[in-house]
């Protein structure tokens, strides 16, 4: 299945070619993080379909992943 992904900040170059990443069956957001070649320990947020996730919150065809790192700031 296809999942629209898009990640943000420092995480920026591990968004996959297009915006879109082929995902099994079953995945979840934390499969997604491995395929994609992105620490769990760096991201601070997911966002499916505009709503925060888990990281073991699955994926179906067609949904709209963001993912973001802690973002510090003064």
């Amino acid at each position: 299945m296809r999942v629209n992904v898009k990640c943000f900040a420092t995480l920026a170059e591990k968004s996959p070619p297009g915006g879109v990443c082929q995902v099994s069956e079953g995945a979840d957001a934390a499969r997604l993080m491995q395929i994609l070649g992105v620490p769990a320990a760096e991201v601070k947020l997911i966002f499916i379909n505009g709503v925060a996730a888990e990281p073991d919150a699955p994926l179906r065809d067609g949904d709209r992943v963001g993912l973001f790192p802690a973002v510090g700031g003064g």
